[in-house]
């Protein structure tokens, strides 16, 4: 399928330059089709009989499935969600947390999580610390930053796989075997009596497995930390082998790069994961019970962090707008496409001398973040853009301007951009 063919499926696309792919993806028409189809099946149906309870059934499944394949890992890892701001608070809330444990994050993270975190320090008395990722944007090792910010007592990192502000991707795959295989004698980062404690206080079972001569086992055992990711800006972009990755929970959203229907995402578990996260939303899709109705536990697999009603036809859209990605090419040829854009407009826009790019180099994603140089208002200029049918969108930290290019962007999009931006500048 040409370009130009793929375009006029979207119809957001017909009258505007868009590149906000990254806040929510235009919907194509064979989606909002299936959407409306989905609806009046349902209605025909009847909402609430045998028939229809069926098919929600098989819709669910035929949408996890969908989404496994992309992600490369099994159906029953995959919880359906509403979006990622969901899904990683299942994970956040889901772990058994201690007064004294401690949780990581970067300083790139979307304020939504920054939020959550915060709630769960207070009401747990946990530690929490940031990491410095942001500076690595340029130069710098972001998996030594994250290495050298773990403690004995850390039991979750949050991170996002692409960064919302800056577009930088980040090694998932090296930063999970950071986490996962620490070294033997883990440093202290604290230096104090406080953190020793920590380890110094177990129950004597466990230190046994030192005794033993298993020291290995049970630095393994007391010290693997689990990856949390926000995957808003990844899915639908990267290539993912989520399994290859090592990732514990990897949370997303089909209303974005995916351009699928607002309202409805997931969250992939692990199965060693699995066993100890444990639901915090809870309705009768993710509970088994008997022919009483008696709750005999929970649903197989990550199924048990679903909850309750939702917007079952959304699934059909979802599944209709992946579909369609594939008809234009595979993901690495998405991908590959979604860089070489991305540079076109990142070459551009430094060509500017009153814009400064973020990055220094060639983006790595799709996510193209610049600042003006001349004291406008990031604001005023994305105003003045939108007003001549550009989107784009401000962010706040840092302080700059984001336009996201997605794999059917054009160059005469980008070329109206970058030179609306000069005639403002003037």
């Amino acid at each position: 399928m040409t370009k130009d063919n793929h375009r006029q499926q979207f119809p957001a696309l017909a009258n505007k330059a868009y590149f906000n792919y990254g806040g929510q993806g235009p919907l194509p028409e064979p989606a909002l089709e299936a959407i409306y189809e989905a609806y009046k099946r349902v209605q025909l149906g009847g909402p609430f009989s045998a028939e229809v309870g069926a098919w929600v059934v098989q819709e669910a499944m035929l949408t996890r499935r969908a989404i496994a394949s992309e992600l490369t890992v099994p159906p029953e890892t995959i919880a359906l969600t509403e979006d990622v701001t969901v899904g990683c608070n299942i994970a956040l809330w889901g772990i058994d947390w201690k007064a004294g444990d401690h949780l990581l994050i970067s300083d790139c993270e979307h304020p939504g999580i920054v939020a959550s975190v915060m709630e769960l320090q207070r009401r747990f008395n946990i530690e929490v610390s940031i990491c410095p990722l942001a500076a690595t944007l340029n130069e710098g090792d972001p998996v030594a930053v994250i290495a050298d910010s773990l403690r004995p007592n850390t039991r979750l990192l949050v991170i996002s796989h692409i960064l919302w502000n800056t577009g930088q991707v980040l090694p998932l795959a090296e930063i999970v075997k950071v986490c996962h295989e620490p070294p033997l004698t883990p440093p202290c980062q604290g230096g104090g009596q406080e953190d020793f404690s920590l380890i110094q206080g177990d129950r004597q079972e466990d230190f046994s497995l030192i005794q033993g001569g298993r020291q290995e086992d049970f630095s393994a055992k007391k010290h693997k930390v689990r990856v949390l990711v926000d995957a808003a800006q990844s899915v639908g972009v990267l290539p993912l082998n989520l399994i290859e990755s090592g990732v514990d929970f990897y949370a997303f959203t089909g209303h974005k790069w995916w351009c699928g229907p607002e309202g409805l995402g997931g969250l992939y578990v692990s199965a060693e994961a699995l066993a100890d996260l444990h639901p915090v939303f809870i309705g009768w899709r993710g509970i088994v019970t008997d022919a009483n109705a008696k709750v005999l536990g929970w649903k197989p697999g990550s199924q048990r962090y679903e909850i309750a009603t939702s917007a079952y036809p959304l699934y059909a859209g979802l599944r209709s707008a992946i579909a369609l990605q594939h008809e234009w090419g595979t993901i690495e040829e998405r991908y590959a496409e979604i860089c070489r854009l991305s540079k076109y407009l990142w070459q551009r826009l430094s060509e500017l001398p009153d814009v400064e790019c973020l990055r220094k180099s060639a983006p790595e994603a799709g996510l193209v973040s610049f600042r003006l140089t001349n004291g406008m208002p990031h604001k005023k200029l994305v105003d003045l853009l939108e007003k001549q049918g550009i989107l784009v969108r401000t962010i706040l930290n840092p302080d700059c301007v984001r336009a996201c290019v997605h794999y059917f962007t054009t160059e005469a999009e980008m070329d109206k951009l970058v030179g609306v931006i000069a005639n403002q500048l003037v």
